[in-house]
């Protein structure tokens, strides 16, 4: 009940601007999100870099309502290439179609990811395309799959609690497309996704399987230390070494299993937000662990 809450409330713009407009709850979102700027995210990702993990940044942001808006994240995204470079950081960026003027049309989404492509793959890097809402999981796949047939620097996100996952998994491995897998975080109907965890968890571990067998270099994200050490065993199993997939985690979360795997010699990749609009991925958060929101909100009164 308290998660179903949580994410719808994260669709409120009022109560966004609300909540992001108070400094004691921007210093508590920075638990989960590096910071408002650029350089903040910098700095949590050669911090990570420093500690023998990889990052992935993502410039906060979704469902744009105009071209201008779009572009305008576009550029971001160019610039934030060219920052990576510049800095010389491990890392990569995932990123939205929603942010990028999906609900605008999907040809022009398409030639704006098209450019960003283009300049992550001449500085020899690559982008993830990150899974929004079901209403978005057809569209995204099948744009994903338009811009890797021009250019192979590009990769997609995969959620376990979709009834429809195997199949776009084996659809995806089909053309040679890595992708990250995770569980998901949206609010869905039961005939979408699997409405108990149980079942999302098996999902995971039969995705997962399919993945570390396809012989293509994938993202395995979690934080459950049952899917993380099924996902261990498994590779030991079937003789898949330890550089051939990286596990992947948020930032701000479990970061004792982080150093552990890392310890332990596997790849491992932090996902690092930043941006201004922060507030609907934190309350994803928050409905990820409702135990945090007491603590939030506790936090939020004392400091309004």
């Amino acid at each position: 009940m308290i998660r179903a809450l949580l994410l719808e409330l994260a669709h409120s713009k009022g109560l966004a601007r609300w909540v992001t407009s108070n400094g004691m709850s921007r210093r508590m979102s920075r638990r989960f999100v590096a910071g408002e700027e650029l350089g903040d995210a910098v700095a949590a990702a050669r911090a990570c870099n420093r500690a023998g993990m990889m990052v992935t940044l993502d410039y906060l942001g979704e469902n744009v309502s105009s071209a201008e808006d779009a572009w305008r994240a576009c550029d971001t995204y160019l610039g934030i290439f060219d920052r990576i470079a510049r800095e010389k950081l491990d890392a990569n960026v995932s990123l939205k179609l929603t942010q990028l003027g999906l609900d605008l049309g999907e040809e022009f989404c398409q030639g704006l990811v098209e450019e960003i492509v283009a300049r992550a793959a001449g500085y020899g890097n690559f982008v993830r395309i990150d899974m929004e809402g079901s209403a978005y999981t057809e569209r995204t796949i099948e744009l994903a799959k338009r811009v890797r047939a021009k250019n192979a620097a590009v990769g997609v996100v995969i959620q376990s609690y979709l009834h429809r996952s195997e199949q776009d998994v084996k659809d995806l491995l089909g053309i040679g497309c890595r992708i990250r897998l995770c569980k998901g975080a949206y609010k869905e109907p039961p005939e979408i996704a699997f409405p108990e965890k149980a079942e999302v968890d098996a999902n995971y571990v039969q995705l997962m399987q399919l993945l570390l067998r396809s012989g293509i270099y994938h993202g395995i994200a979690t934080h459950d230390p049952r899917g993380i050490a099924a996902t261990r065993e498994f590779a030991a199993q079937h003789g898949i070494a330890k550089d051939q997939f990286e596990f992947q985690m948020l930032y701000g979360i479990r970061t004792d299993l982080q150093q552990e795997l890392v310890r332990n010699g596997y790849r491992m990749r932090i996902y690092i937000p930043y941006g201004r609009d922060w507030f609907p991925y934190f309350m994803r958060r928050l409905a990820e662990r409702p135990a945090n929101v007491t603590f939030f909100l506790r936090n939020l009164f004392r400091g309004s």
